[in-house]
């Protein structure tokens, strides 16, 4: 892999520089966003983002969650991707413990109810409780079949899920590390709440065309500029680090 960006600093690197250029900062919260993107700006491929993913796309989704405290994952997301929670091996248990983390992070789903049902899997496959972040307007049977089926729910906002609520509720867990894995309605939300500091976007070496939708999606908000932290290189693949304006 190549570094390319900062241009002073281009060099090959290897996979313990990789390691240090994808581990959180040491702040009171920081929440990442990851996305892959066709080099048209598809986000998925017959309603999935796996086919887009890439060796080095995969690499750096694994630092992703490998570094973090927990994985934050819209409900929709979770259901179509299939989505089970961390299931570590020895690979990401060694990396976590030289960290000094958790053997297994918890994963987040904020859900309104109605596309998360008790029984999926990122609720009854996880390795560790699930915490589900929802709001009060969903019924109360919903809430209690979840925690019935191992989930952890936390009520953050009244109709709406109120997700600075909701972010804050994971940092007093010591939760501070968040790594946010999706979808674009999730990720607009973020952005709409300035809770995002750092988009992890991965260019995949693909033309799809079609009707995909983008990275984000929801209502307008006005433009934010973007840093650029770092850009990397592998097999056609461009890996792509931006600092939102507070960072």
């Amino acid at each position: 892999m190549h570094l390319i960006w900062p241009a002073e600093h281009a060099r090959p690197i290897d996979d313990d520089e990789l390691e240090r250029l994808y581990t959180y900062p040491d702040r009171e919260r920081w929440l990442a966003v990851n996305f892959v993107a066709s080099a048209d700006g598809a986000v998925e491929v017959g309603g999935l983002a796996r086919p887009l993913s890439t060796p080095p796309d995969r690499k750096v989704l694994r630092l992703g969650s490998d570094l973090a405290d927990v994985l934050l994952i819209g409900a929709n997301t979770a259901m179509v991707e299939g989505f089970r929670g961390v299931h570590p091996d020895p690979d990401t248990l060694g990396r976590r413990r030289r960290h000094g983390l958790a053997d297994v992070p918890p994963t987040a789903v904020v859900s309104t109810g109605r596309t998360l049902p008790a029984d999926a899997p990122v609720i009854t496959r996880a390795r560790v409780p699930t915490i589900v972040l929802t709001c009060a307007s969903v019924p109360v049977p919903t809430r209690r079949a979840w925690q019935e089926a191992g989930a952890d729910v936390v009520v953050a906002g009244e109709d709406t899920v109120d997700l600075a609520a909701a972010v804050c509720a994971l940092t007093r867990r010591g939760l501070r590390r968040i790594d946010c894995e999706g979808g674009p309605h999730l990720f607009g939300a973020l952005t709409a709440a300035g809770l995002v500091d750092e988009l992890r976007l991965t260019v995949s070496p693909l033309l799809t065309a079609g009707p995909a939708g983008r990275i984000a999606t929801g209502p307008p908000t006005p433009p934010t500029g973007l840093r650029l932290a770092t850009a990397l290189a592998e097999d056609d693949t461009l890996l792509l680090r931006y600092l939102t304006p507070s960072r």
